[in-house]
């Protein structure tokens, strides 16, 4: 996700959010997927072919519902001079709102290079390509390991997660001296030469056959790590992704997480390392008597007003969504700050209004906090990054009060 902002990705998390919570009444909801290299007049005569066979449907509510899902693609068609160059994401369909049906439009402009043209219509949007585009994609195999213990793990995009644990019976060193010593040194050697084929059989059977593996690497303290992949205990395709061997102090969770930590560079710009020098820059500056750090809501804000911060970093736990709502009958409007929008959508339908006691609420409006933060930023000419709240970095910032920011100067 090297070319993709932690923000555009974040905004479209949200909006599949939003979007897996929207039925029809019938097969009436129409999700048009089109690549950059689609030619609009063909895409304009299917939607025309759509339309008269839309005239067969049976159900008169679906049919009025299906063709005018396709109007409304046809006449955003018309105006479009282009899809853009990922291509583009037209979902239109009518949603029950409580005792009416509204139609709902939504054009997203993909992240990522949308490669395959898909017209569907279904009860519910399909989502699919947006669900893949917001997935990670690539493990690493994790080994930390010496002649007493080993921990195999993945890095599955920001996520470490440790497999399987093995300890061996390695003998200890003995003082004793003459064929003793001979003996126990031959018996030992036996002992860790069978702990290495189990933890060779072990990588085989986690890493051989697991789906997108981008890479191996090795860690431990020692040289028994260079000896294990010198003498080619691993399984030969292992071998030809093993990226990189790196010396780790620990051989259990904490090497995992040591690992990736040494082996940074083997993961420039995913989202995990990121995240980690994001934090790593605020924590060095945040310890320092007049450093350029600030955290917490009231002060961030402040410092955004006065153009000061350089990299705003929110965690997306606090993220909520400012909502206007309006009467349908008598054109009430109210404003409220929710922190789950489909959850409050979906109790809207069955609220009367405070004014006259028709259920005729409906949202016009809403903005979430995060995405208002952005553009206070960006007006100010600084950035946004959204950490996840699924790494040790989200923890981190949350004992911050999940705002913090990176500054370029220090305000007097």
């Amino acid at each position: 996700m090297t070319d993709v902002s932690s923000m555009e990705m974040h905004l479209l998390k949200k909006e599949l959010e939003e979007l897996e919570s929207k039925r029809g009444r019938g097969t009436e909801l129409v999700s048009l997927y089109i690549p950059p290299d689609k030619n609009l007049d063909d895409v304009m005569s299917q939607m025309r072919d759509e339309y008269s066979q839309a005239s067969n449907i049976k159900s008169k509510r679906t049919k009025k519902n299906v063709t005018s899902a396709l109007e409304t693609i046809m006449q955003r068609l018309k105006i479009i001079p282009s899809v853009g160059e990922k291509g583009l994401i037209l979902l239109v369909g009518t949603i029950p709102k409580g005792t009416q049906d509204k139609i709902e439009v939504h054009i997203i402009t993909p992240p990522k290079l949308l490669t395959t043209y898909r017209y569907h219509c279904n009860s519910q949007f399909y989502l699919d390509p947006i669900r893949d585009m917001l997935a990670e994609r690539g493990n690493f195999g994790l080994l930390v390991m010496d002649r007493r213990e080993a921990t195999l793990g993945i890095l599955k995009g920001k996520n470490i997660e440790s497999l399987v644990k093995l300890t061996s019976n390695v003998p200890g060193k003995t003082h004793k001296g003459g064929q003793s010593q001979a003996r126990y040194a031959r018996l030992r050697e036996i002992a860790a030469h069978e702990f290495f084929v189990r933890i060779a059989r072990h990588c085989e059977e986690v890493f051989l056959n697991m789906a997108d593996l981008k890479g191996f690497i090795i860690g431990g303290p020692g040289p028994t790590k260079d000896f294990f992949v010198k003498e080619e205990y691993l399984h030969h395709e292992l071998r030809k992704v093993l990226l990189d061997v790196f010396d780790v102090s620990y051989t259990n969770e904490f090497g995992l997480t040591e690992l990736v930590d040494t082996a940074s560079n083997l993961f420039k710009g995913m989202d995990i390392n990121r995240e980690k020098k994001l934090m790593q820059t605020f924590l060095s500056e945040v310890i320092k008597d007049k450093g350029l750090a600030g955290y917490g809501d009231v002060e961030v804000r402040g410092l955004i007003d006065m153009g000061a911060v350089e990299t705003l970093l929110v965690s997306e736990a606090q993220e909520s969504f400012r909502v206007r709502t309006v009467c349908r009958s008598c054109g009430a409007a109210e404003d409220k700050t929710v922190k789950d929008l489909p959850q409050f959508e979906e109790g809207l339908s069955k609220k009367s209004c405070e004014s006259c006691g028709d259920p005729a609420l409906e949202i016009v409006e809403h903005k979430s906090s995060i995405e208002e933060l952005a553009e206070r930023v960006s007006e100010k000419g600084g950035t946004i990054e959204v950490i996840s709240t699924e790494t040790e970095e989200g923890a981190q910032l949350m004992a911050f009060g999940g705002i913090a920011a990176i500054l370029r100067f220090r305000p007097g």
